[in-house]
């Protein structure tokens, strides 16, 4: 009776957000109405709220309710691939090793050079000056302490408590990025040989390090809203177990996913039951298009068997290499293998930041670039849909610097690559993002430049070469 009831309610809101009896960003009743209204109880309320939730119609701001969320029925997104049933060895192309080189990972017209100038970095190197000539002696002849400036790992402390996240000044790791901190999680909870679970598409720079350290991968399907398909995890380990699962809850790169709430629960548990690690990797999580706090996974784990993983590079500057840590249980074995990997963070560079953070210079600053990156993810989706909407699908993130992108069934963008190299162009093809060497028709697509006349003009010859040489 109880699962008759709370479906009953979430067939009625969702009749009346897709009839438009609520619009876009409107707030829904509260729950206290809610239950009033239908004579319900507070559980079965909640729970009809967080499967539409779950199914991206409403998102929830804490202490504020839960809001209509802006509808994506206009967009034909790539489907889900299935994903082979056993581990495999990883062995990332030379192609991502050549992207790097380029400086393109997130820019297809890198030769473009049209970003603005902007302000708040050169308020934060003028910090970071500022910090070098206080005690330079002090800095040039001892060594930071090896958990990281006590200032900065504070400052990192109230932006997690911003996002409903509670840690203590303990409980973080300065580290040299978020690659760094992805690195020593992965080493602290594997060995040669083990095997590690990872949402395909995956990020590339995680393959990467799982080839290094000799490591098997089982990749899991990853739906392009709601992220890591959870049964699929849980069947898989059954025949495979893992030492870690490697996740990105808000705005995974490449397809720029989301796991609700319920779904970072529900990880938590299968965690704790099968004995594995949660690496998360909350690069992109300060990167949200929405009123939403976006939480990481670590919000719902009191056990310590989430490894948060971040850095200041997506959402600050990519110049500045300070990362965190966060390794629950684990946190000692880490700190001592940072020791080994770094011996210590920058100390100027540290404080400087400790300074533009406490001064509200991140916060304003963030703010303007979520607005920012928005506009030019819907200047992006618009060329897209406009241009070629009938024969590519592709996502649409409500955060982070990046579109998944499905072509045609017969296109290889892999062997595109050196094609559109020639034309000044650099493709990043879906197979960096697979160990199995899956979406061969599939790309990323970064909205992290402004698209300039002469970005526009560049993908407009991406998509002709891609569309018409094969």
């Amino acid at each position: 009776m109880g699962a008759f009831r709370y479906e009953a309610l979430e067939v009625l809101l969702r009749q009346q957000i897709q009839t438009g009896r609520f619009k876009i960003g409107e707030k829904l009743p509260s729950v206290r109405t809610l239950c009033k209204q239908h004579e319900l109880s507070k559980a079965t309320v909640i729970h009809a709220l967080h499967k539409l939730e779950a199914d991206q119609l409403v998102y929830a701001v804490p202490k504020s309710g839960y809001f209509v969320a802006e509808s994506d029925a206009d967009y034909n997104t790539p489907q889900k691939v299935s994903t082979p049933s056993i581990p495999a060895q990883v062995n990332v192309p030379d192609i991502f090793r050549d992207i790097m080189s380029r400086s393109a990972a997130f820019d297809i017209l890198p030769s473009d050079g049209s970003t603005p100038a902007a302000q708040h970095l050169i308020n934060l190197n003028r910090m970071i000056g500022k910090a070098s000539r206080s005690h330079p002696e002090q800095k040039a002849h001892y060594y930071d302490e090896p958990k990281g400036h006590v200032g900065l790992r504070s400052a990192i402390v109230d932006l997690y408590r911003q996002r409903e996240t509670s840690l203590n000044l303990d409980d973080l790791c300065i580290t040299s990025g978020c690659q760094h901190a992805l690195f020593l999680a992965l080493m602290a909870t594997c060995q040669k040989g083990d095997t590690v679970a990872i949402e395909s598409p995956a990020f590339y720079g995680a393959l990467q390090q799982l080839e290094q350290l000799g490591l098997h991968v089982i990749e899991i399907s990853s739906d392009t809203n709601k992220g890591l398909d959870l049964q699929e995890l849980a069947e898989k380990i059954q025949d495979w177990p893992i030492k870690a699962c490697i996740v990105t809850p808000n705005f995974h790169t490449p397809t720029g996913s989301k796991i609700p709430l319920a779904n970072m629960k529900a990880l938590v548990k299968l965690a704790n039951q099968h004995d594995f690690y949660i690496i998360e990797d909350d690069i992109y999580g300060e990167l949200r298009f929405r009123s939403e706090l976006c939480p990481p996974i670590k919000s719902v784990c009191d056990e310590g068997r989430v490894i948060l993983c971040g850095s200041f590079s997506k959402c600050l500057s990519r110049e500045l290499r300070i990362g965190w840590i966060a390794g629950g249980l684990l946190h000692h074995k880490i700190v001592q293998l940072k020791l080994i990997t770094q011996l210590a963070s920058p100390q100027a560079v540290q404080e400087g930041l400790a300074e533009f953070i406490s001064q509200g210079h991140f916060k304003r600053y963030v703010n303007q670039h979520r607005q920012q990156l928005k506009e030019q993810r819907d200047q992006l989706l618009a060329e897209l849909k406009k241009h070629w909407g009938t024969q590519i699908k592709f996502t649409k993130p409500n955060g982070g610097l990046s579109c998944w992108v499905e072509l045609p069934d017969h296109i290889d963008t892999q062997q595109s690559y050196k094609a559109l190299l020639e034309k000044g162009i650099v493709l990043t093809p879906g197979v960096l993002f697979s160990a199995h060497g899956l979406y061969k028709n599939h790309m990323r697509l970064s909205f992290s430049q402004p698209l300039t006349e002469r970005r526009r003009a560049a993908l407009h010859l991406l998509f002709q070469t891609l569309l018409t040489d094969q």
